[in-house]
């Protein structure tokens, strides 16, 4: 293609798309969202916005037909002024999950089981669509694979919708992407309140202890302690060696014995005092922020959790623990037991204020990409189940579902920060050394 020149316009069968966007927010939504509708907007196609996720669309029948402005809308070129660098989600976003009963590729072939897929795929040809681009986290990624593999059971000669899946969370655990859109943001907005703590801990002699975000792995937390200069950080891929015990707890409905992996808690808490000692012995400071990421719920003993409800995909209500103050109690008990000296420690969570943030540069041209990318994926090459990457000089990259899906668990796998990867090796070599 010659130089500033208008890239072609490109012969397809789709006239209308469908973008919605699922799960948390993340900074750049609205770069992805918008980039992508006015490429097919420029080839003369038409872009619907299901408005709050899949639960609209869940919600179809024959009572209950799709109504423009309260279950999606029509975005126009009038909609995308100025919306790349712009704050929220402009279509809404909600959790709502129609493969939620599909556990096995068994479940496919039940019409029971697949019956809020169905819906889903009757409410979008309801209103023309041809096809949809999902955004979200993991269990959006399942949730577009199900949906596309649900559509292989349809009679021969049914419409296809083709379903391209954009990669989005702030935690950056997702395999097969380098980084996901606004994780450098939340690491930013996040990294700011941490150096703020840290100013407020010198003043009093004191330490936080900050729960961060990151479910499945430690890439925010570890992101956030870097760029904030936190004193430690802990994730999930730290519970290792001394730091890991085996609980064996009895099902109460099966009454079968399960093993679990779980935290030794005193010896990770005696760590983080090692760490307090060391700065105030060796190095002359009173003070400091330790960094938890939020997925060590998961580890904690079964009496720490027990009773705890878990949300629809299976994770537990992390919000309904307070992983910050769990801490932030035996720490301060384990420190006075060491040195016979009260410190004040305080836990709180940080996270939310993040999801939201204006979105760095960066952000905004990696998610530019990703929209842009699900164009060139259904209209350029014409794909169906994959997910759009991207890397190096922000290259695409289109990854097929089955690479990033367990064919025969349906089940996603998370990327964790490698153990002595020169990333998890950079945080160690920052933060106070203790033998």
């Amino acid at each position: 293609m010659p130089a500033l020149s208008r890239p072609p316009l490109t012969e397809s069968n789709i006239r209308k798309v469908a973008i919605l966007f699922s799960g948390g927010p993340a900074p750049g939504a609205n770069a992805v969202i918008s980039t992508a509708s006015v490429s097919f907007l420029r080839n003369n196609m038409s872009v619907i916005g299901v408005l709050h996720g899949y639960s609209h669309l869940m919600e179809y029948g024959p009572d209950h037909p799709l109504q423009e402005g309260r279950d999606y809308i029509e975005i126009t070129h009038k909609h995308l002024k100025r919306t790349r660098n712009s704050q929220g989600i402009m279509i809404g976003t909600a959790r709502a999950n129609p493969g939620r009963d599909v556990r096995e590729p068994a479940h496919l072939r039940d019409p029971e089981r697949t019956g809020p897929l169905r819906t889903v795929y009757e409410a979008l040809r309801s209103i023309g669509v041809d096809a949809l681009i999902s955004i979200g986290g993991d269990d959006t990624l399942k949730t577009a694979n199900k949906f596309q593999r649900f559509q292989d059971q349809l009679p021969p000669g049914s419409p296809r919708i083709p379903v391209v899946h954009l990669p989005k969370t702030i935690d950056n655990d997702y395999m097969g992407i380098d980084f996901t859109f606004g994780y450098f943001t939340a690491v930013e907005t996040l990294a700011s309140e941490i150096r703020n703590l840290l100013a407020d801990a010198e003043s009093a002699r004191s330490y936080f202890v900050a729960e961060t975000m990151g479910r499945s792995a430690g890439w925010l937390a570890y992101g956030v302690a870097i760029a904030g200069e936190a004193s430690f950080v802990i994730s999930v891929e730290d519970i290792t060696d001394k730091y890991e015990a085996v609980e064996e707890i009895t099902d109460k409905d099966t009454g079968e014995t399960i093993t679990r992996k779980v935290m030794n808690v005193d010896e990770v808490v005696k760590r983080v005092v090692a760490t307090m000692r060391v700065r105030e012995e060796a190095e002359g400071k009173e003070y400091g922020v330790v960094v938890l990421a939020e997925g060590l719920a998961e580890f904690l003993p079964y009496k720490e959790i027990e009773g705890v409800p878990r949300d629809e995909h299976g994770h537990i209500a992390i919000s309904k623990l307070n992983l910050s103050r769990f801490f932030s109690e035996r720490i301060a008990a384990e420190y006075k037991k060491q040195t016979g000296r009260s410190r004040k420690i305080t836990g709180l969570t940080l996270g939310y204020e993040a999801r939201c943030a204006r979105p760095q540069a960066f952000d905004v041209m990696l998610g530019s990409q990703l929209g842009v990318g699900a164009y060139r994926a259904l209209v350029e090459k014409r794909l169906d189940g994959v997910m759009v990457s991207a890397s190096g000089q922000l290259d695409l990259e289109y990854v097929p579902f089955e690479k990033l899906v367990d064919p025969e668990t349906l089940v996603t796998v998370v990327r964790y920060i490698e153990q002595d990867s020169d990333f998890h090796r950079l945080a160690r070599f920052l933060e106070t050394y203790v033998d």
